[in-house]
C-alpha cells in the first residue's frame, strides 16, 4: 500500500500542476507551445508451480515454486517548443516492483514493465531528456495531433530530424503498430521489439543517443549512435564512445495491401563493447575444470551484430496482423537486452467494435526464440548469462504464447487488461516447464 500511495501522490502532484499554453490557427487547429502528459501502469502477476528436473538457486533459473509479484511505473511527459521546428522533452519516472524470479529464467520474460527494474522499491530516474530539431525538405505541411513527447502542430511533409539526448531506442526503431508498447499491448519482451536485437540501454531501457531521421509519407530512414553499459546489464554507461557504442540503422516503407496500411521495417545493428566470448569461456572452464565464466573473458573491441525485419498490416477495419524475425551472430555475450540470438514472432490484434465493444481489444501472439551454437554450448557447460542459465541445458527453442483482453474506460484514460501466457522450454531448457503465467494490468494515461 505504501508503494501505491507514493505512486498516486506522484501523479496527483503533477496533475494538480498541469496547465498548457496554446495558440490556434485560422483552421481552429491547436498549436501547442508546450504540453504535459502522464502515465501510470500497475501489473500483478501469478505463476503457479511447475515441474523441473533440477533447480539450483545459485544459477539464473526461473523458480519452480508458485510466485506472486507486481510492478508499478509512473511517468511524466513534458514538452516545449524552443524555436521554429525545435522542441525539448523531459520525462521523470518512478518505477518499482519485481518480475517473476527477479526477471530471470525466461528469454522472452513475461512482464515488459520490469525488464529494467532491479530494485523492488519505488525509485526515481530521468527516463528521457532530449532535444529535437527539424530541417524541412518540403514547403507542404501536415498537421500532427500530438502524443507523448510530440506537440500538436504542423510539420513539413518531408524533413530531416536530429535528436540528441537520453532516450529509449525502442521509441524510434521497430515501431510495430500492433506489438510495440508493453503498457498497452503485448507484454512479453520479444513481442514489443525484435528479440535478437541487443538494443543499447541501461538497466531501465534508456541511453544517451544521437539519432538522424529522414521522414516522408512513404519512406523513413533513421540511424543512431548510442552509448552502451560499462558492463553487461549495468546502469552506468561507457562514455568512451570511440571504444564502445551501439550503431542502429532502419529503413521503413509505408505501403498499401488490399487498400489497407501495410508497413515494412528493415533494421541492422552493430554493438561494440568489452564483451566476453562464449568459446573462450568454454575452453577456459575446461582447462581449469570449472564452470565457464563469461566475465573472465571480457575484452574491449568485441562486437555483436545482426538484423531484424518487422511488418504490420491492417487486414480489416477491426483486425491487424504483425510478424517479426531477427538474428544476431551470437559469438559474444548479450550486453544490454535479453539472451535471444534468433527470434520469430507473429500475432493478431482485434478491436472490440467487431463484437460491439468499441472500447475493448484482444490479441494473440506466438514467439519462437533460439540461441547460437556457441551460446547454447556455454549454457550446456554450466555457464550463466545475466538473464538465464540453469547449470545444465537440454536445449530446445523457447516458445512463448500470449493472449490478452483489454477494456478501456473514461474516454480511454483507464485501461484494464488481463493476460494468459504459456512458456514451453523456459530458458531453452526442455527439462523444465511448461510455465503458466496470469497477469492483470491497470494503465492510466492522460
Amino acid at each position: 500500500m505504501k508503494k501505491i500511495s507514493i505512486l498516486l501522490s506522484f501523479l496527483l502532484i503533477f496533475k494538480t500542476c498541469f496547465c498548457f499554453c496554446q495558440i490556434v490557427d485560422s483552421t481552429h487547429l491547436e498549436i501547442q507551445k508546450w504540453s504535459f502528459h502522464l502515465q501510470s501502469t500497475t501489473i500483478g502477476q501469478l505463476k503457479p508451480a511447475f515441474g523441473a528436473k533440477y533447480t539450483d538457486t545459485s544459477f539464473n533459473s526461473l523458480s519452480p515454486n508458485a510466485e506472486r509479484h507486481g510492478s508499478q511505473t509512473a511517468t511524466l511527459f513534458f514538452g516545449a517548443r524552443l524555436w521554429q521546428n525545435a522542441t525539448v522533452f523531459f520525462n521523470p519516472e518512478i518505477a518499482g516492483g519485481s518480475g517473476l524470479s527477479k526477471a530471470l529464467g525466461l528469454a522472452s520474460a513475461s512482464n515488459g514493465e520490469t525488464y529494467r527494474v532491479g530494485d523492488p522499491s519505488l525509485t526515481y530516474a530521468t527516463a528521457r531528456l532530449f532535444a529535437q530539431q527539424i530541417f524541412p525538405l518540403s514547403e507542404k505541411k501536415v498537421y500532427s495531433d500530438g502524443d507523448f513527447n510530440e506537440l500538436k502542430g504542423y510539420k513539413p511533409e518531408k524533413y530531416i530530424q536530429l535528436t540528441v539526448g537520453k532516450i529509449s531506442l525502442a521509441d524510434f526503431f521497430d515501431a510495430n503498430e500492433y506489438a510495440h508498447d508493453p503498457r498497452t499491448q503485448f507484454s512479453s519482451w520479444a513481442l514489443f521489439g525484435n528479440g535478437a536485437w541487443d538494443y543499447p540501454a541501461d538497466v531501465r531501457g534508456y541511453t544517451p543517443s544521437t539519432i538522424i531521421e529522414f521522414i516522408s509519407p512513404t519512406t523513413e530512414l533513421r540511424g543512431a549512435i548510442s552509448l552502451l553499459p560499462l558492463s553487461a546489464n549495468a546502469n552506468d554507461m561507457n562514455w568512451r564512445f570511440w571504444e564502445s557504442q551501439g550503431l542502429t540503422l532502419e529503413l521503413t516503407k509505408h505501403l498499401k495491401l488490399n487498400d489497407k496500411p501495410w508497413n515494412l521495417r528493415f533494421l541492422v545493428f552493430n554493438n561494440t563493447a568489452g564483451m566476453g566470448n562464449y568459446n573462450e569461456a568454454i575452453a577456459e572452464g575446461a582447462a581449469n575444470k570449472t564452470m565457464p565464466d563469461i566475465i573472465s573473458t571480457r575484452s574491449i573491441g568485441r562486437t555483436k551484430y545482426g538484423f531484424g525485419i518487422s511488418t504490420d498490416w491492417q487486414v480489416k477495419e477491426n483486425m491487424g496482423l504483425f510478424a517479426r524475425t531477427s538474428w544476431s551472430d551470437g559469438h559474444n555475450e548479450t550486453w544490454a537486452f535479453t539472451e535471444i540470438d534468433r527470434c520469430l514472432s507473429s500475432g493478431v490484434v482485434l478491436k472490440g467494435a467487431a463484437w460491439n465493444r468499441k472500447t475493448h481489444d484482444a490479441g494473440l501472439a506466438f514467439v519462437l526464440s533460439g540461441l547460437s551454437d556457441e551460446h547454447k554450448n556455454y549454457l550446456k557447460a554450466g555457464g550463466i548469462g545475466f538473464i538465464i542459465g540453469d547449470g545444465n541445458l537440454n536445449y530446445a527453442p523457447e516458445l512463448a504464447t500470449e493472449l490478452y483482453y483489454g477494456m478501456s474506460f473514461f474516454k480511454n484514460i483507464v485501461k484494464l487488461t488481463g493476460f494468459y501466457q504459456l512458456f514451453v522450454n523456459p530458458a531453452y531448457n526442455a527439462d523444465r516447464g511448461p510455465v503458466n503465467v496470469f497477469s492483470l494490468r491497470l494503465h492510466i494515461e492522460k
